[in-house]
């Protein structure tokens, strides 16, 4: 197995792939950053959690996205679904 993903790799995870389906430059967008002021809609997030789910082979259910509102909220539910090195 390999080394769990670092916080900075899932954050540039988040913005190439919030980048490519926003079709905005969010390559300078940090954890505090709030979703919705990035102009990412929620069809977008969806989009954007869907890629996440498949480029790290995780499952982020729908319920446990209401109430993220940051980039860092979202980094956090995706690295609690990461499977673990060990």
């Amino acid at each position: 197995m390999g080394e769990p993903m670092t916080r900075a790799e899932l954050l540039q995870i988040f913005r190439s792939t919030a980048s490519e389906i926003a079709e905005k430059d969010l390559t300078k967008v940090d954890e505090n950053g709030v979703i919705s002021d990035l102009g990412i809609d929620s069809l977008e997030l969806l989009e954007v959690i869907g890629s996440l789910e498949r480029d790290l082979n995780i499952r982020v259910p729908d319920d446990q996205l209401v109430g993220i509102q940051t980039v860092g909220q979202l980094l956090n539910l995706v690295a609690v679904k990461l499977p673990q090195a060990g």
